[in-house]
């Protein structure tokens, strides 16, 4: 492998000048700059990261810590999140928690600066006293708790609106909801969301149509749908909480003879693929989720680097409309 030294002979220039040049220091002359890139280029020189990390106390390698990689939108989140990461040469450790307060607190207890120079955090039953966190930290998503950690991600509140405006603009009036959780801050931001909607259209909240899911999978979706079906007055429509609830939803309709949308109209949320390819399609909030990763890693990089001061990012999303509630 070709070593500093080999580059630096080759662009005729001093090791310390390629150094400056591979660091991306800016005060190299604008010649040396272009003879070392080019023998970098001939070398084909690559910098040993774990020495230079080593030099500068750091691992190369940062935490994503992430409820449930079946979930489709953790396992899309999760590889924009490590592409991002690349941008900044860090390496990522993915922990799997299932949303669940020990398997959350046992992935916190892992984090060390001797494992991690960081860590990307989506939690679900936290507390504020445990995040006593060893690394710099920001998390994704909304929560309940109210700690003082940098975050990036949508408006909830709005996105659900927007979702159950899109439903009530067809003239659906009995709307339900799948989705309530205790203890997923999410959720509860989402039921907000469903809240307003239905207020300023002057429509009732009715408890009965507010169905809680234990987990976010397919079957539990199904099961709500169920329920809902089985009411003496059923609904006309469903605001998921996720896709993968709106489309076991969508299941238990059709096994009905339900027919969506013309009976019932459905959405989603996170705009998974499978929103796309299910039968019908299925309209979904979107979130940008290469945004959402792209600010995390940003955001992340900023206070290893030089300890920002705390910041909330709030990402872009939009409703992709599909065939579960306008028919094509």
């Amino acid at each position: 492998m070709a070593t500093l030294k080999d580059v630096a002979r080759l662009a005729g220039v001093s090791v310390k000048t390629v150094s400056n040049v591979v660091n991306g220091y800016s005060f190299v002359k604008p010649d040396n700059r272009r003879r070392v890139e080019e023998a970098l280029e001939a070398t084909g020189y690559r910098p040993n990261l774990g020495a230079r990390n080593l030099r500068r106390g750091r691992t190369g390698f940062i935490a994503l810590v992430l409820p449930e990689l079946s979930i489709p939108y953790f396992a899309e989140l999760a590889g924009l999140v490590i592409a991002a990461a690349q941008d900044h040469e860090w390496n990522v450790l993915i922990e799997q928690t299932f949303g669940t307060l020990a398997g959350e607190r046992s992935a916190l207890a892992s984090l060390g600066p001797h494992l991690v120079d960081a860590a990307i955090l989506s939690p679900e039953a936290l507390q504020v006293d445990d995040f006593q966190l060893p690394v710099p930290a920001v998390l994704l998503g909304e929560h309940a708790v109210d700690v003082p950690i940098s975050r990036v991600g949508i408006d909830n509140v709005a996105a659900a609106q927007a979702a159950v405006r899109h439903l009530i603009s067809l003239g659906h009036q009995r709307i339900a909801a799948i989705g309530a959780h205790p203890h997923r801050g999410t959720a509860a931001l989402r039921l907000e969301g469903y809240r307003r909607a239905l207020a300023e259209a002057s429509l009732p909240f009715v408890d009965e149509l507010v169905v809680p899911a234990l987990n976010y999978h397919r079957a539990d979706g199904a099961a709500a749908m169920r329920s809902l079906l089985d009411l003496r007055n059923p609904p006309d429509a469903v605001f998921c909480f996720n896709d993968l609830l709106a489309i076991g939803a969508m299941r238990a309709a059709g096994e009905r003879f339900v027919r969506v949308p013309q009976d019932l109209a459905v959405v989603g949320f996170d705009n998974n693929e499978e929103s796309v390819y299910s039968s019908p399609s299925l309209t979904s909030v979107a979130p940008d989720k290469a945004a959402i990763a792209q600010a995390a890693v940003d955001l992340l990089h900023r206070r290893v680097e030089s300890g920002d001061a705390l910041e909330n990012v709030e990402t872009p999303f939009s409703l992709q409309v599909r065939e579960s509630t306008v028919a094509r």
